[in-house]
């Protein structure tokens, strides 16, 4: 009993809870160009954002089922999944802590066949706001641009998280920036891979900033 109210019934009431919640939200875009691109590119790219930007762009982005997440197989990554699946996206169960190899090579799949991934930027441990090189390296052998996107809000609660957490408060105003894309050569050396990481954090906070 308690497994079916945590895979099915939980689910639906954090799926009701973020659309009411998202619902009341004031958003804007800055670059609408941007935006264009991801809704009108028939090719694949890799969207990425910090950790503890998660929360709006969940919302934002929703009912993309070319937008592919990589979840963990953990209990709680059960119910992420299924969160994910009602708000339209499809879902790729693996680990870039414990199987690194496995996932990336899923999400190698999924881009070659010219569809899209979601990657955090940051990962799901950390450290904050330094970008890990697993997104630069895939973005390289498949040749897909890592395209980065933040969002802000007037008024907020940041978590006492190790990703300090941006939880938006109901009928706040929110701004959401996508950057410019950043092209990984193929087989890219380990210094260009630094080159690449040092630029990917870059512009993910300038955008943080921007949206500010």
């Amino acid at each position: 009993m308690k497994k079916f109210l945590f895979n099915f019934i939980l689910p639906y009431i954090m799926y009701a809870l973020i659309l009411i919640w998202c619902w009341t939200i004031r958003g804007f875009q800055k670059k609408t160009e941007a935006e264009d691109y991801l809704c009108n590119s028939s090719g694949s790219y890799i969207l990425t954002l910090w950790h503890g930007r998660i929360f709006y762009l969940f919302y934002h982005l929703r009912r993309r089922p070319d937008f592919h997440l990589l979840i963990s197989p953990s209990v709680d990554g059960d119910l992420l999944a299924r969160l994910a699946q009602l708000m339209g996206y499809s879902i790729i169960r693996g680990s870039t802590y414990k199987k690194p190899v496995s996932s990336a090579r899923s999400l190698i799949k999924v881009l070659k066949r010219g569809e899209r991934v979601i990657i955090i930027a940051d990962g799901s441990r950390g450290p904050r706001l330094k970008a890990q090189t697993g997104s630069i390296q895939i973005a390289g052998i498949t040749k897909s641009p890592l395209i980065p996107m933040a969002y802000s809000v007037t008024r907020k609660i940041e978590l006492n998280t190790w990703d300090r957490f941006v939880l938006p408060l109901p009928f706040t105003d929110c701004t959401v920036n996508f950057g410019s894309r950043i092209i990984v050569p193929h087989r890219a050396n380990e210094q260009i891979i630094q080159e690449k990481q040092k630029e990917l954090e870059e512009s993910l906070n300038l955008l943080t900033k921007a949206s500010e």
